[in-house]
């Protein structure tokens, strides 16, 4: 008995649903891969995505008088698309390049990466509106979000931007950044009272 003249006429449409989202998904992450140059990492998954796609293909092409199946392979291709990216978002392979432009009293901020082990680049620039500081520094993806935090707490007229890096010999990995301390507070348990 075949086991697919077993399964309920629900089953294939299904099963290329989901055989699609899984490919797709994998497509999405090995093209990311393939762009960061990690070749044995890419060349894997798109050995997975390929199998995948060649079940989910060869149930539409045995099937190829019901609709259900063309539906489910577009439906799986579309939803695929958006697993890969939401996927690809939450692993945040990889590193950015941040440029911050920032008036030149805010030194504190300079200071404040540097004492969290941040490896940045920083000089001084003229700008439209006077004496600015220009600061580069490279973070992994996970990081960026904290980094723009602390940049608007030290630097709220900050300018910056966020460029993907392709490459990058040495990658700078930072400590974990720890809330900022205000050490007047602690001067103020110390003072003495007459």
């Amino acid at each position: 008995m075949d086991f697919m003249a077993s399964l309920p006429d629900w089953a294939i449409p299904l099963g290329i649903f989901a055989a699609r989202i899984c490919d797709v998904s994998l497509g999405t992450l090995r093209i990311i891969l393939v762009a960061r140059g990690q070749r044995t990492t890419a060349t894997f998954v798109g050995f997975l995505e390929i199998l995948i796609w060649l079940a989910a293909i060869s149930q539409v092409l045995q099937n190829i008088t019901e609709w259900q199946n063309f539906f489910a392979y577009a439906a799986g291709f579309a939803v695929g698309t958006y697993v890969g990216m939401t996927i690809e978002r939450a692993l945040a392979i990889g590193h950015y390049m941040v440029r911050i432009i920032i008036p030149e009293e805010a030194e504190d901020l300079v200071m404040y990466l540097i004492s969290a082990d941040y490896k940045i680049t920083y000089f001084g620039a003229e700008g439209a509106l006077g004496p600015k500081k220009i600061i580069y520094t490279q973070v992994p993806r996970k990081g960026v979000k904290h980094l723009i935090e602390l940049v608007r707490n030290y630097a709220p007229k900050a300018f910056y931007t966020v460029e993907d890096v392709q490459i990058a010999k040495d990658p700078v990995r930072p400590r974990p950044l720890m809330p900022r301390f205000d050490f007047s507070r602690l001067a103020n348990l110390f003072r003495v009272r007459k």
